[in-house]
């Protein structure tokens, strides 16, 4: 026979929010359980851990070594022993590079904290790797103080270029001025007019790799200080150009920089000279001596796994008697207006020239093999382009797209010059998965439970003769605006634009356009909004947290004191104003900074949440500045608050309640709940979810995602299913359905209407705690008493 007595009616209650408890949490478990599965079978690498060694890395299909080792796994030394000459010192110096002396200029000199001098490590004739003599510089020489001397070339060469090889040794002390002064140096250097020792050129090629070592930052502001009439930066590519026609059969590689040359004999018979020059990948990312090769009377291009780069020249006999290149490993030297490089993949440029300067009479084709992450980044499209020495900036002019394939590009140009591909990549965000089953059960029950306890504040107004609990109603409409934004929103439609995408991993081989940069963003406008308002309605939720903390703390310890005046405007003003000033400026200062490309400063693309910044530091992010940091405000004055109340309110222990202790202790224990839930206490578990170690983070993951997705649920049991109102009203519903189907009518329980009385008696001998504990209950509504500070306690909830 059903039974719908009030005791009856709490233990079914506590019978549901138990079971639905349990569901929920062991919903957690076994997803954390498939998820350590999942993680298990899919985290064995193809490569064994330590495969690279002294530093290695995999990337794409091979070690790459740092410049001290080379070889298939990094094991073979790359490098020259420490070594001392006379009085000065040198570390390890890396094959084809000058070390500097651990010695420094005085710092009474000019050239104050430079090295003294410098010795190259290089290769012998027989393979070996062999220090060369050591090379002193003047302390009292900068690479300023050089530029004057470049009327003295013709006489000086060999000690001018020696010096500015020394001065750009360290690239960490080069400056912007240093930039341009060395840049003029080395650019007269190469000028033919200007009679240089083929010894001074060669050095001067070792100054240009030195330099291009330099930060890309240096190079823009020395680039940015420069005058439009400035030719410093085009007056050495078009000196390069010359030396690599007119130096015979030269061959010259060094880290950044390697120039070919090759002389065509007069009694050749062909018509035409096809002439191929190619760049081998090693396992560094510096050009090594053996990587280039020039192959003559050739038909096409002939790339292999091994090809890094390969330019197939075509010209006229009549037009030509040498044709040189030259390939540069990054493209600072060639700072464009239009082209905006945001990722650290180096663009390489090559140049193709004849000594006829007969540009237009001549083609060339290139294929390249792009080189980048592929495990963050793929390539989205690509541009064939050459340097335009009038405008200063990359121009597509007589260029077009030969085609593509999954491992190489393919451009043809119908004349001579500095050639690159410029690319632009999309980053492979790894969206995640649908929200699961226990967060989608947890939303589902909060968005429900919140709605019912709007829905039961607003209704029983009239019927509990008192003000709607306006910080309750502001909470829970936050909280449920939040959480149907979270369920609905949160996801980033380009996440299924990615799936169907997913099969064309092609570049684009249309028409070839020039490109503006080399990352592409799929703009989500829906997107931002839904972050912006995510990020609005936490914090709105969290601030409404703080200010029923605030109002607690002025009803239950200042109980003698009235509220301030204008209690109710002021709290709504901060809890619905301040967050929308903290998103305001926060989206303002982004957008000052980033321009047009501020959407992805401001939220990430894996979801529709606040970014973190694209070195994953969150100090720089807004996730710190403008949620983090306010929130953590707020939580820390809740729980000195919950604090204070706990110690001093509820378990303040009263010999008089001996009595009715098991009574008491569960009027206490759900009393803190309430408190716990309404100030949003258990986000704290958020801040342990930082933790590095995986396993202890999956498990304060899932906790944050029982405690906090179901908070909804947990205020609507514990501020409306235990109120007297909402009981008698389930009571006499289930009373009707009963009666409608002809259930005889039970009476009360008599022994729950004794512990009602018992109850009722007990606290009207204590009225001073009886106030107390009604204002702790967990409707949080201040019921009308005797007292007269009351009737304003009710209008100002």
């Amino acid at each position: 026979m059903a039974s719908c007595r009030a005791c009856d009616l709490r233990v079914l209650t506590a019978i549901v929010c138990g079971l639905l408890t349990t569901i929920v949490l062991g919903l957690g478990i076994w997803m954390t359980v498939l998820k350590i599965q999942r993680e298990q079978s899919t985290s064995s690498p193809s490569i064994p851990v330590g495969f690279c060694r002294n530093g290695g890395t995999w990337e794409n299909g091979r070690c790459i070594c740092p410049e001290l080792w080379k070889g298939r796994r990094c094991t073979i030394a790359n490098f020259c022993e420490k070594s001392t000459y006379e009085n000065l010192t040198f570390d390890k110096i890396p094959v084809g590079k000058y070390g500097s002396s651990q010695q420094r200029c005085d710092k009474d000199t000019l050239n104050a904290g430079n090295p003294i001098a410098t010795r190259l490590c290089n290769i012998s004739i027989y393979g070996e790797i062999e220090l060369q003599n050591v090379t002193k510089g003047n302390c009292n020489e900068t690479l300023e103080t050089l530029e004057k001397q470049i009327v003295n070339i013709s006489t000086q060469s060999l000690n001018i270029s020696t010096e500015a090889q020394i001065l750009t040794s360290d690239v960490d002390r080069i400056t912007p001025e240093g930039i341009i002064s060395a840049t003029r140096v080395v650019g007269q250097i190469f000028n033919s007019s200007r009679n240089a020792l083929p010894e001074a050129k060669v050095i001067a090629v070792t100054t240009v790799s030195q330099l291009l070592d330099a930060g890309e930052e240096v190079f823009q502001e020395a680039a940015a200080t420069a005058s439009d009439n400035d030719d410093t930066f085009t007056t050495l590519i078009k000196q390069m150009e010359i030396y690599s026609t007119s130096s015979g059969n030269l061959s010259v590689v060094k880290p950044n920089v390697a120039v070919e040359s090759m002389a065509f004999s007069s009694e050749s018979t062909m018509e035409s000279l096809n002439v191929r020059f190619s760049v081998k990948k090693g396992t560094s990312d510096y050009l090594l001596p053996g990587s280039t090769a020039v192959e003559r009377d050739v038909d096409k291009l002939n790339p292999d796994g091994e090809t890094e780069l390969q330019i197939l020249l075509s010209t006229s006999k009549s037009n030509t008697t040498a044709c040189g290149f030259v390939v540069y490993q990054n493209n600072k030297l060639f700072q464009s207006k239009s082209f905006k490089a945001k990722s650290n993949f180096s663009q390489k440029v090559i140049s193709s020239s004849t000594d006829k300067n007969n540009s237009q009479g001549a083609s060339v084709d290139i294929v390249l093999k792009p080189k980048y992450d592929l495990k963050e980044f793929q390539l989205h499209s690509y541009a064939c382009v050459y340097w335009n020495l009038l405008t200063k900036d990359w121009d597509t002019d007589g260029c077009h797209k030969n085609g593509s394939t999954d491992e190489f590009l393919y451009c043809h140009c119908n004349h001579t010059t500095n050639f690159a591909v410029l690319m632009s990549f999309k980053k492979k965000y790894k969206y995640p998965e649908s929200l699961n089953t226990l967060s989608s059960v947890g939303c589902a029950l909060s968005i429900t439970g919140l709605a019912l306890t709007i829905i039961f504040q607003i209704v029983t107004r009239h019927v509990r003769k008192t003000s709607v609990t306006w910080v309750l109603v502001s909470l829970c409409t936050s909280m449920l605006i939040f959480n149907l934004l979270f369920v609905f929103g949160i996801e980033n439609s380009n996440k299924n634009l990615k799936k169907s995408n997913s099969s064309t991993n092609k570049p684009d081989s249309g028409r070839n356009e020039m490109l503006m940069q080399d990352t592409v963003d799929i703009q989500n406008p829906t997107c931002t909004v839904v972050a912006a308002f995510l990020h609005y309605f936490l914090l709105v939720t969290f601030t409404w947290t703080g200010l029923s903390a605030a109002q607690l703390y002025f009803l239950l310890i200042r109980t003698m004191k009235p509220l301030p005046q204008h209690f109710i405007l002021f709290i709504s003003l901060i809890g619905w104003g301040v967050p929308a000033v903290v998103v305001v400026v926060t989206v303002g200062i982004i957008f000052s900074q980033r321009g047009s490309q501020w959407e992805l400063a401001y939220r990430q693309e894996e979801i529709c949440w606040l970014a973190v910044s694209e070195n994953n530091s969150l100090i720089t992010s807004p996730l710190l500045w403008s949620f983090m940091i306010p929130i953590t405000i707020i939580l820390i004055n809740n729980i000195v608050i919950f604090i204070i109340i706990i110690v001093k309110v509820i378990w303040n222990t009263n010999q008089n309640l001996t009595s009715t202790k098991k009574v008491s202790s569960l009027k206490k224990i759900l009393s803190t709940l309430s408190i716990t839930v309404v100030f949003g206490v258990t986000w704290i578990l958020a801040y342990f979810m930082l933790i590095g170690n995986d396993d202890i983070r999956h498990i304060f993951n899932y906790m944050f995602c029982l405690f906090n997705t179901t908070q909804g649920l947990q205020i609507f049991i514990l501020y409306t299913v235990k109120t007297k109102i909402f009981q008698r009203e389930v009571s006499k519903m289930l009373k009707s359905l009963s009666q409608s189907k002809g259930r005889v009518r039970l009476l009360p329980s008599v022994a729950c209407l004794r512990l009602r009385v018992r109850m009722y008696n007990m606290l009207r001998s204590f009225p001073a705690l009886s106030e107390r504990f009604r204002l702790l209950e967990t409707s949080v509504i201040v019921e009308e008493t005797t007292f007269s500070e009351s009737d304003q306690a009710d209008s100002s909830i």
